[in-house]
């Protein structure tokens, strides 16, 4: 899938050749991304796997011009709203990403470059037969820690409580993380299904894990 050209990966990440300048044009799906060629400054990097409607990323970038961040997103019309709210406050420190979560990860991401890993609603594949197309995974923690710099974060959050045990218990048993209290700031900034969610009496769950400094 990685290097057949009429593969969907292939498909859905040349999708949007000739982009605005927040969404990212992929030269090649196999090559980690240029983060000097995306960022107008070198700074603290962050990212948003899943990005949604990008409500989230969108603000937290406002409140952070001292920081860079990237939305990823599997679908056009989401990874599309990135880009129309971000040109709309005029942000320069966010770049969009139209391709799977986890091979942004595997492939695109360059090793140790992000201080922090943003992880909300991911899809809960609820059926037990389907629990191996889950993100959060038991390898997850390793190829986080690949992604993330010294003292880097991952925030979780999800509604499905069986996810999230799924989530905790990988985390957990990790040596290579440790967790911590997600800060004030997080907790109110809302994702869009987040709202949906709080609208309908839906409890959020939350955990965040650091690596070591």
């Amino acid at each position: 899938m990685e290097t057949q050209p009429t593969s969907p990966l292939f498909e859905m990440a040349s999708a949007s050749s000739n982009p605005s300048d927040l969404i990212v044009e992929l030269r090649s799906i196999v090559e980690p991304l240029d983060l000097a060629e995306l960022f107008r400054k070198s700074q603290p990097l962050e990212v948003e796997l899943g990005c949604g409607d990008a409500s989230f990323l969108a603000e937290y970038a406002r409140r952070h011009p001292e920081r860079n961040f990237i939305g990823v997103e599997r679908l056009l019309g989401r990874i599309r709203k990135l880009d129309r709210k971000g040109q709309r406050a005029g942000l320069t420190n966010l770049r969009g990403v139209q391709i799977e979560s986890s091979y942004f990860l595997h492939y695109l991401l360059p090793p140790h470059s992000a201080s922090a890993l943003h992880i909300y609603f991911p899809d809960p594949w609820p059926k037990k037969r389907h629990h191996k197309n889950r993100l959060i995974n038991e390898s997850f923690p390793q190829l986080a820690c690949t992604a993330l710099a010294p003292d880097g974060v991952v925030y979780l959050r999800t509604d499905d409580e069986d996810y999230f045990a799924q989530m905790t218990g990988v985390f957990g048993a990790s040596k290579e993380f440790q967790r911590i209290e997600t800060p004030p700031e997080l907790v109110e900034l809302l994702t869009d299904f987040e709202r949906e969610f709080r609208a309908r009496g839906i409890q959020t769950l939350r955990a965040a894990y650091r690596t070591p400094a």
